[in-house]
């Protein structure tokens, strides 16, 4: 009887620290998706898989691999990217590998003249058409090179204009366009923008971090002032994402640049500082290289690319607000502000003895950069476990009282509320991207403030 109460504690434990809906039916599935999914890394893993062929973001396309294609020339560095694709229209290339290539490069559309695009699809059975403002949205037939479809047009004013692909029954964004956004007919693309719109770039990672698409809110002209570093990038933006995903591009202030990493199916040893055991099994840890890939990897990328702020911040929810504490942490000097929206606080104590973050900053003392903390739930407090955090009300959810904890816990190292640390309850509201989609605002008033 007490093995069977244990086991039941600790998987009500684990649902209420990491991603506990409020009523019964959705504990249930919440849960159920934690322990076969890692905390949405299975969850979104068909966009994570999809990362080593530039993921495609539709349904409606599928890369045609072109096995007959000649190996890539290692020289290819000393080719542009127009030249890379005619290669691979002309059979000389590989073509796969070329739109990698180029998607991490200058992007698609190329360029080839002052008001001349070179537009290229790699589409499933055609034929393929182009189709945009430019041209009212009458198709312009594309034309066929084993598995690529392409066409060099001109255009006059490419200037915030949106085009797609079609074969005439469906209309598709070109998966490899780099930029781009979203209205009511779903994802388009930008030929070319200077109004604010998102853009996406493919990393290959390194030897302990997984490649990963990043996606970029540039400000209307390209001008920000604050670089805010953000994670679970597949839920920030897409409003297909899970629960409607944050719609961070509705509520992002201006002159703010938005860098946003997209998790893989090891989110879980990623955004975590240390292990704990999930499932009878020890997980997480790799908190120290995930902080170095973003600091010391995409955070230059990013700066080489699109210029380097006066303010930088980093923020995310759930284990997402876990790691965005722990990287400031770890690089004091060089983010002015963390924010945690549910932030899992409580990790390293779900079920060994580990250090929280918690503990982690009351033994560095106050740090320079400003901390934003929230949760929804509600409840009493408590440690009933006596292992130091006030976690054990199996009825108090998102990371509610785990967060009270480190709130005060902070407020005693010297933060000021409203001028260093701010502190936010959001009564009852759950742990999914709706509820942080719907408070997101609050912390980014702050970071614009700063």
């Amino acid at each position: 009887m007490a093995i069977a109460r244990r086991i039941v504690n600790s998987m009500r434990r684990l649902a209420h620290k990491l991603r506990q809906p409020q009523n019964s039916l959705k504990r249930i599935t919440g849960l159920f998706l934690i322990l076969l999914s890692a905390c949405q890394g299975k969850y979104q893993a068909y966009q994570s898989t999809k990362q080593a062929a530039q993921d495609t973001d539709t349904a409606q396309t599928s890369t045609v691999e072109d096995d007959t294609a000649p190996a890539d020339s290692p020289d290819y560095e000393t080719l542009n990217d127009e030249e890379l694709l005619r290669a691979a229209i002309n059979g000389e290339r590989n073509a796969d590998e070329t739109f990698k290539i180029i998607a991490s490069q200058g992007g698609f559309p190329i360029k080839t003249g002052e008001n001349t695009f070179l537009f290229a699809c790699l589409c499933d059975s055609g034929p393929w058409s182009l189709t945009g403002m430019f041209s009212e949205w009458a198709l312009l037939p594309m034309v066929q090179s084993g598995s690529i479809w392409w066409l060099e047009t001109t255009i006059d004013d490419a200037t915030d204009t949106l085009y797609k692909f079609s074969n005439g029954q469906v209309y598709i964004p070109d998966p490899y366009a780099r930029r781009y956004g979203y209205d009511n007919n779903g994802e388009y693309s930008l030929v070319e923008a200077q109004r604010a719109h998102l853009e996406r770039w493919h990393n290959d990672g390194n030897e302990d971090i997984l490649a990963r698409r990043i996606r970029v809110w540039v400000p209307e002209n390209g001008h920000f002032d604050r670089t805010l570093f953000v994670h679970d990038a597949q839920n920030i933006f897409d409003p297909n994402a899970p629960w409607g995903g944050w719609k961070l591009q509705d509520s992002v202030p201006e002159k703010t640049l938005v860098v946003g990493i997209d998790n893989s199916i090891q989110r879980m040893d990623e955004y975590t500082h240390t292990t704990d055991r999930i499932d009878e099994g020890e997980v997480g840890g790799l908190g120290d290289a995930y902080a170095n890939y973003l600091h010391m990897e995409i955070r230059p990328f990013i700066e080489d690319q699109y210029g380097v702020a006066e303010i930088n911040g980093l923020m995310g929810a759930s284990l997402g607000g876990l790691i965005s504490l722990y990287t400031a942490l770890r690089y004091p000097n060089a983010y002015e502000m963390a924010i945690s929206l549910s932030g899992t606080v409580g990790w390293g104590r779900i079920e060994l003895s580990n250090p929280t973050i918690i503990e982690l900053f009351q033994n560095a003392g106050q740090q320079p950069f400003a901390i934003y903390i929230d949760s929804g739930g509600y409840g009493d407090c408590y440690d009933s476990d006596g292992d130091g955090i006030q976690d054990d009300n199996l009825n108090s959810p998102d990371n509610y009282c785990e967060n009270l904890q480190f709130r005060d816990s902070l407020a005693d190292l010297g933060y000021s509320f409203d001028v260093s640390l701010w502190h936010w309850h959001e009564n009852g509201a759950e742990h999914n991207e709706a509820a942080w989609a719907a408070r997101v605002w609050r912390p980014l008033s702050h970071f614009y403030s700063l």
